[in-house]
C-alpha cells in the first residue's frame, strides 16, 4: 500500500506538472506537499505581488492561461487560485500536509522516503521542491540594533504591517526593487542599498519585451546553448514589474521622488550604516544590461524587416552627484532584507551534489538511476523555473521515467524467463 513507481517531492506548479504527464501516460504516483497548494504564492509574497511575466506565459500542462487578459500579469490572488484550481482540474493522487524528512536508496534499489505520515517506497523519485527554501540573511545583521525591526523579503507584506519610521531595503532583485517601489507609493521614506542587479526594459517598440524575446527564440534557449552556461543559473534577475498593467522600474526616478539611493551595504558601527561607493557604477551597469536588451531587439527587428515603432533613445533622469556612503541609523526603524534564498536539500541522503550543494544532472536526470529533479531555475531553459517552461521539462522527464520503466520491466521479465527454461 505504501509503494508506488514515481514518488514526487513537492506539490507545487513543478509537482503537479510531473503529476499530470505521468497521470496522462498511466504511471501509478504519489505527491507529498508540505504545506498546501499554493502556499509559498500565498503566503511568501506581500500583498502586491504581481508577475513580472505576462499572463499568456502560465502554460502549464494542459492548463495554460485561460482569462480575458492574456497581456496583463496576475496579483497574488490569481496565482494562487491558478495554481490550485490546476490541481483541482485533474484530480492529482496528492497528500497536502505531509513533509519528507528523507529520500535514501535501498540495497534493493528501490527508494525509501520517510514521511510525517509513515515510510513509503517507490521505484523512482522526483523531486521538485525548486531551489529557494531558506532565506539568506547576512551576517552584518547581527550589528543592528534590537530596536530596529528586521524581515526578510518573504516576510513583508505590506508598508502598514512595519513600525512607523524610515525603512532600509537592502537588495536590488525583483523582490528589492518591487518592494521598495511599493512602500515609496504608500509614502513610505525609503532608503535603497543597490546591488548589481540588471534591469529589464518594460515595453519596447510597440511590444513587451517578453513577447520580443519569445518571439526571438530567448525562451527556447537550453543552459547548453547559452553564453554564460551553468553560470547563468546564479545570476540575479532582471528587475522590473507588472504591477499596474507593467512598466520598468528606473531606481533614478525614484531617487527625483526622494528614495535614498546607497551603494552595496558595506558595514555597521557607531550607530551609522556604511556603504561601498559603488552607486553610479550599479545604477550604469543596470541601465547598460537594459541597453543591450534594447540594441538585441533592434537587431532583431532589422534581420526580419519588421515593422515597428522606433523610441527615443534613453537617457539617465537622475544622477548622484556625490557619493553619500554613510546613513544614520537614528531615524530607521526597519531593515528588510531583499538578499535572497539558498538551497537545502541536506535530506535527500543520495550523493549527487556538488561542493556547493546543488544537484548534478542532464535537464533534470542525476546520475543516479531513478532520481530526477524538476522546477529548478535554468534546470534545461529560463523557463524551467516558472509556469513558461516546466511543462517541456515535465513531459521529457515523464518520457524518460516510462522509458526506464518499461526497460526495467523488461528486464524483470527476462529473469523471469531465464528461471522458467532453466526450470
Amino acid at each position: 500500500m505504501n509503494h508506488y513507481s514515481v514518488a514526487i517531492v513537492g506539490g507545487g506548479q513543478a509537482g503537479l506538472s510531473m503529476s499530470y504527464c505521468l497521470k496522462e501516460r498511466g504511471i501509478n504516483h504519489i505527491i507529498f506537499e508540505k504545506h498546501e497548494v499554493g502556499y509559498a504564492w500565498r503566503f511568501k509574497r506581500w500583498d502586491a505581488f504581481c508577475l513580472v511575466t505576462p499572463n499568456w506565459q502560465c502554460r502549464l500542462p494542459g492548463y495554460p492561461y485561460a482569462g480575458s487578459d492574456p497581456h496583463g500579469f496576475m496579483q497574488k490572488d490569481e496565482i494562487v487560485n491558478y495554481v490550485r484550481s490546476y490541481a483541482t482540474a485533474f484530480d492529482p493522487p496528492l497528500k497536502e500536509g505531509v513533509e519528507v524528512s528523507s529520500v535514501r536508496k535501498t540495497e534493493s534499489e528501490r527508494f525509501e522516503l520517510t514521511t510525517s505520515i509513515g515510510t513509503y517506497t517507490a521505484d523512482q523519485v522526483v523531486i521538485a521542491v525548486g531551489g529557494y527554501h531558506l532565506p539568506k540573511v547576512p551576517r552584518i545583521a547581527e550589528r543592528l540594533p534590537e530596536s530596529i525591526a528586521q524581515i526578510h523579503s518573504s516576510e513583508y507584506k505590506n508598508s502598514q504591517s512595519l513600525p512607523d519610521g524610515e525603512i532600509l531595503v537592502v537588495g536590488t532583485g525583483q523582490s528589492g526593487c518591487q518592494i521598495a517601489e511599493d512602500l515609496h507609493l504608500a509614502g513610505r521614506k525609503v532608503h535603497l542599498s543597490v546591488g548589481s542587479a540588471p534591469r529589464s526594459p518594460r515595453r519596447y517598440r510597440g511590444k513587451d519585451v517578453v513577447d520580443w524575446l519569445d518571439q526571438m527564440g530567448y525562451y527556447d534557449l537550453s543552459i547548453e546553448e547559452h553564453p554564460q552556461k551553468e553560470k547563468v543559473r546564479a545570476k540575479a534577475n532582471h528587475y522590473l514589474t507588472g504591477r499596474d498593467g507593467g512598466r520598468e522600474i528606473d531606481l533614478r526616478q525614484f531617487a527625483l521622488e526622494g528614495m535614498q539611493l546607497y551603494g552595496r551595504l558595506k558595514t555597521i558601527r557607531n550607530s551609522k550604516l556604511e556603504f561601498v561607493d559603488d552607486l553610479r557604477q550599479n545604477l550604469d551597469q543596470a541601465d547598460a544590461v537594459a541597453e543591450s536588451i534594447k540594441r538585441t531587439i533592434d537587431t532583431f527587428i532589422e534581420k526580419n524587416n519588421i515593422s515597428a515603432p522606433t523610441e527615443a533613445p534613453y537617457h539617465p533622469v537622475w544622477q548622484p552627484e556625490t557619493a553619500k556612503t554613510e546613513c544614520e541609523l537614528v531615524n530607521i526603524s526597519t531593515v528588510i532584507w531583499c538578499t535572497g534564498y539558498k538551497s537545502d536539500f541536506s535530506w535527500i541522503e543520495i550523493p549527487v551534489f556538488n561542493g556547493k550543494g546543488y544537484p548534478g544532472h542532464d535537464r533534470g536526470v542525476t546520475p543516479v538511476a531513478g532520481l530526477y529533479f524538476l522546477g529548478l531555475p535554468w534546470l534545461h531553459t529560463w523557463g524551467s523555473g516558472r509556469f513558461s517552461g516546466i511543462a517541456n521539462d515535465a513531459n521529457y522527464l515523464a518520457d524518460y521515467i516510462v522509458a526506464r520503466t518499461k526497460v526495467s520491466s523488461a528486464n524483470a521479465w527476462s529473469v523471469v524467463n531465464e528461471f522458467l527454461l532453466g526450470s
